[in-house]
C-alpha cells in the first residue's frame, strides 16, 4: 500500500472520530492495520488529528475541505524530515493545521505566521530535549501537548489532552525506553 493511499484511509476513517482530545483520537487511528509504526502517513494523521479533536469540540470548519487540504499538505513532506531536515513532520502536520485553520500563508501579517512559528519552535525545543532516534509515536504526542495548549488559547474551543503511557514501544525497535517521557517501563 502506498502512502496516499494510506493516507486517504486515514482521512476518510478520521471523520467518525467524535473526541476532543487530538491524541486520544491519534492513538486510535495508528492501531489500525494501515498506519505503520514509522511512516509519512503521520504527516497526514497529526494534523487530521487535530482539525476533527477542532471541528469536535465545536470549533467552526469544513472538516471535509480541512481534511483534503491536510492531505495535500501532507503529502507534499517527505519521509524522514526529522532526520534530514531538522523538522519533525508531526508539527509541521500540525502547524499545517493551524494554517488551515486561520488561513494562513505566506504572505499573512494578521499575526498567525508569527505565531504558528512560535508553536512550532516550542515544540521542536522539546523534541530536541528528548532527542532522537524518530518515532512517530512519541513525537505526535509531544506535538500535541503543545499543540492543545496553543489552540485552547487560541481559538474560544477547548482541547482536552489526557497524557496516556505508549502503547506502541514494543512495535518499535527503535523505542529509547526509558529517555520516552510516555514509556511505560
Amino acid at each position: 500500500m502506498t502512502t496516499e493511499e494510506r493516507a486517504k484511509q486515514i482521512v476518510e476513517a478520521i471523520k467518525n472520530e467524535k473526541g476532543t482530545d487530538p491524541a486520544e483520537i491519534f492513538r486510535h487511528m495508528a492501531g489500525k492495520d494501515f498506519v505503520r509504526m514509522h511512516g509519512p502517513e503521520h504527516h497526514v494523521l497529526d494534523g487530521a488529528a487535530i482539525l476533527t479533536a477542532f471541528r469536535n469540540a465545536g470549533g467552526a470548519i469544513d472538516l471535509d475541505a480541512a481534511l483534503q487540504s491536510i492531505l495535500q499538505e501532507g503529502l507534499r513532506m517527505p519521509g524522514a524530515m526529522c532526520g534530514l531536515w531538522g523538522v519533525c513532520g508531526a508539527i509541521a502536520s500540525i502547524g499545517a493545521a493551524l494554517a488551515i485553520l486561520d488561513g494562513t500563508g505566506p504572505l499573512s501579517e494578521d499575526g498567525t505566521w508569527g505565531e504558528h512559528m512560535a508553536y512550532t519552535s516550542e515544540a521542536i525545543r522539546e523534541m530536541g530535549r528528548v532527542n532522537g532516534p524518530r518515532c512517530c509515536k512519541r513525537d505526535a504526542m509531544l506535538a500535541f501537548r503543545n499543540a492543545v495548549a496553543y489552540i485552547n488559547s487560541h481559538y474560544g474551543v477547548t482541547l482536552t489532552y489526557e497524557e496516556k503511557p505508549c502503547e506502541f514501544s514494543e512495535r518499535n525497535e527503535q523505542c529509547i525506553r526509558e529517555r520516552c517521557p510516555f514509556y511505560r517501563g
